[in-house]
């Protein structure tokens, strides 16, 4: 699976930093990935992430 975001959507919520840790990070006011591929045990967290953040910048490609 891999995970992206959208900069131009995101509004640095922070969101997904808090919910999925391991795999989103803040680049200054945006949130990107520090890896666009989520391991297996992270997916669950990840997807939690996806589905909570409230522009639905978060882009989940399986």
């Amino acid at each position: 699976m891999k995970a992206s975001v959208n900069a131009d959507e995101c509004t640095g919520c922070e969101l997904c930093t808090q919910t999925c840790p391991e795999i989103f990070e803040m680049d200054g006011d945006i949130a990107v990935c520090k890896d666009g591929e989520v391991s297996a045990e992270l997916e669950e967290t990840c997807r939690q992430a996806a589905e909570e953040c409230p522009v639905e910048c978060i882009i989940i490609d399986d």
